[in-house]
């Protein structure tokens, strides 16, 4: 799952050797443990989490397909960049969380075959039918990685983009994708929990202060701790927003809240405040939430 745009400003970031990444040196069994203890940490108080109209944890699924066609219409950034590079002959991708094909499909120029692994079917249809339209096909694989990984093929290339936050086991799930690539893996997600920057309305309407951990640097400390060589590039998306309008994003604001959409009014007035660019406020679209690509060499 992904975000739209290109680089306004990037930055390349040191190469993984030396960087002293993540938040103190420790062994790599204690960096997992601690990454499961900060996503858990996420967790909303059940409490207010029974009071929910809808799960907060559900997103829309046009929202990833409208990253998707903003990607296709539009392929820049370093995520695309470095995995575009990769296809300099023409090769096989794997996109792991594929979502509506954000990652893969701007790939097809030079994918020789394209297979995507999701645990939403309809989102996986949504990406095959966007990719006969290029005049490629699909090979859909529905399940949770690394659960299904034994059923999956190598690929030249693995994308794996915004998915890292969903991962409390990360150890396996990053083994799995270093294996099945015979040539680069390709990592894209937000330099800080995607949804920090909900934490100010979280305070205003619950009283409840929220995790500011994990962070994509903690992620590189892992990937380190367990021997490989990431290399990893900070960057600021630019490009239409990907909600099609504020309304839409207060409602979703609003639910991730677990508020009625009855105070979606209140959550709008909050939002405003919070930040100035309101257009462009929310999930893999606020400015302070800058986009983190890591690459690293497959073993397949």
């Amino acid at each position: 799952m992904d975000t739209g745009g290109g680089p306004e400003r990037a930055t390349p970031a040191e190469s993984a050797a030396g960087t002293g990444a993540g938040r103190g040196a420790a062994n790599v069994t204690d960096l997992l443990e601690r990454w499961r203890a900060d996503l858990e940490s996420w967790a909303i108080p059940p409490a207010i989490l029974d009071a929910a109209p809808e799960s907060p944890w559900v997103l829309p699924r046009q929202l990833f397909t409208r990253r998707a066609e903003l990607r296709l219409e539009a392929p820049s950034g370093p995520s695309f960049e470095r995995a575009w590079e990769a296809l300099a002959t023409p090769g096989s991708v794997l996109d792991v969380g594929a979502g509506a094909g954000a990652a893969c499909l701007p790939l097809a120029g030079r994918a020789t075959s394209l297979t995507a692994v999701d645990t939403d079917e309809r989102l996986l249809s949504v990406l095959a039918s966007s990719a006969t339209r290029l005049g490629k096909d699909v090979t859909r694989v529905y399940g949770r990685w690394p659960d299904v990984a034994d059923d999956v093929e190598p690929a030249d290339i693995v994308t794996c983009h915004h998915v890292l936050y969903n991962v409390a086991d990360l150890g396996p799930f990053v083994a799995q994708l270093t294996c099945h690539a015979r040539r680069r893996v390709v990592v894209e997600m937000t330099a800080r929990h995607p949804l920090t920057w909900l934490n100010p309305l979280w305070e205003r309407f619950h009283g409840l202060a929220r995790p500011t951990v994990p962070t994509a640097d903690d992620a590189v400390a892992i990937l380190k701790g367990l021997g490989l060589e990431p290399v990893h590039q900070v960057w600021t998306p630019t490009g239409e927003p990907e909600y099609q309008s504020f309304e839409d994003l207060v409602a979703v604001s609003t639910r991730r809240l677990c508020l009625d959409l009855s105070r979606a009014e209140e959550v709008a007035a909050a939002m405003k405040e919070v930040g100035g660019e309101h257009d462009r406020l929310g999930e893999l679209r606020t400015p302070a939430l800058d986009l983190f690509t890591m690459w690293w060499a497959g073993t397949a």
